[in-house]
């Protein structure tokens, strides 16, 4: 049965789905009847996080001695989500022991490096979906008035094949992908996972060091292997279009010191503190660059041209016309030191570097300038 519960984007209704993590739920929950029972159960259902009961059929069950297991069909609703369609397994071993422990089979992820929700060697079910297996599986217990407890493996055969498409190998999972879920539904086209994963990979480094690198994306690790800061032993995140959520994790997360590195079309946007930097949030990089050639003494004419250019290397050679790329570069990051100081709050040190694909180095705040001698300070006394 189809999860009906929508959300609207733009003029859309989008159907939603269900976690990974409510799938371990309602497989748990479905095992642990069966092996209570003798019999499986029609359908199975748990309360999300989110205050959305979800209710579904069994895809597929069994048992073998005094194992018994189920699986639910993973359903992603309307999301592009590389999980939509699988098979989520759990096993369920009745004991006297009261409890519920769980554990990862196969092709569940297996951490390997500090940082993530789960210590080193756990499997990788996260905080949110144990605590919702083992209130699916005691709910259970205590409905059939079993005195002990049960040890629960979850196992996503496909998981495996499926984590090579996600960020697990980089952040440190292996052999199988993680079983998520913060509330227990999946949002189409949801931007939170996004951020989610980002901040995974900021908690993680932050085990090592209060100080890192920030860059939007391919552009800037890019111009980073090519700069004075390659070798450097800072640590760089890809953060996307969320330069604002990076900002807010980087505080709450104790980082000290940050550098922000990005190509000149994103950067002209934090200068207009545009903090989520995709076009549909907001763009203006042509009204920002005219208004700080206006204040570097560009004429109405050259001001009219730079509103027009398509884009901002067209802007740039337009400066260079007239003698005025290092003005109007300057005059933006001042703005943009100002705005990154602004949401950081006093919590860390932050500057800014930006470049473009056309003309390379283009300029860097009297704060970047200042963080990035530290640290070739800091490399050579290494």
């Amino acid at each position: 049965m189809a999860f009906e519960h929508y959300v609207r984007s733009g003029t859309r209704m989008l159907r939603c789905g269900y976690t990974t993590g409510t799938c371990a739920a309602l497989a748990s929950s479905g095992a642990v009847r069966y092996a209570l029972t003798g019999k499986v159960p029609d359908t199975v259902s748990v309360m999300t996080g989110k205050g959305l009961l979800v209710e579904t059929d069994i895809a597929e069950s069994g048992c073998d001695a005094e194992r018994f297991w189920c699986a639910i069909k993973k359903d992603a609703g309307d999301d592009i989500d590389a999980t939509n369609g699988i098979l989520i397994f759990s096993t369920v071993t009745l004991s006297d022991e009261q409890g519920v422990r769980i554990d990862g089979g196969e092709g569940v992820g297996r951490v390997t490096k500090p940082g993530l929700d789960q210590p080193v060697g756990n499997a990788a079910i996260n905080s949110v979906p144990r605590r919702m297996i083992t209130d699916a599986v005691q709910l259970v217990l205590d409905e059939e008035k079993y005195e002990g407890g049960a040890d629960v493996v979850i196992s996503i055969p496909q998981g495996k094949e499926i984590a090579c498409k996600t960020f697990n190998p980089v952040l440190g999972v292996e052999g199988g992908i993680s079983v998520i879920g913060t509330n227990g539904i999946v949002e189409p086209m949801s931007e939170q996972a996004l951020i989610d994963t980002i901040e995974v990979e900021m908690r993680q480094k932050a085990e090592y060091t209060k100080e890192l690198i920030i860059t939007p994306g391919n552009y800037g690790e890019t111009y980073l292997k090519g700069s004075d800061l390659n070798g450097i032993d800072i640590p760089v995140v890809k953060f996307s279009n969320f330069l604002g959520d990076t900002l807010d994790m980087a505080a709450n997360l104790g980082y000290t010191k940050l550098l922000l590195v990005a190509h000149i079309g994103k950067m002209v946007k934090v200068a207009g503190a545009v903090m989520n930097t995709h076009s549909r949030w907001a763009d203006g990089r042509a009204e920002i660059f005219t208004a700080h050639a206006a204040i570097c003494g560009a004429d109405q004419e050259t001001c009219c041209r730079i509103m027009n250019a398509a884009t901002t290397d067209a802007s740039i050679e337009i400066l260079d016309e007239f003698g005025l790329r290092e003005q109007v570069i300057n005059s933006i990051l001042s703005k943009v030191q100002e705005k990154l100081e602004h949401r950081a709050g006093g919590a860390f040190e932050i500057g800014a570097v930006t470049f473009s694909n056309v003309y390379g180095y283009l300029g860097e705040t009297d704060k970047a300038r200042e963080i990035i001698r530290s640290w070739h300070e800091q490399d050579g006394d290494r």
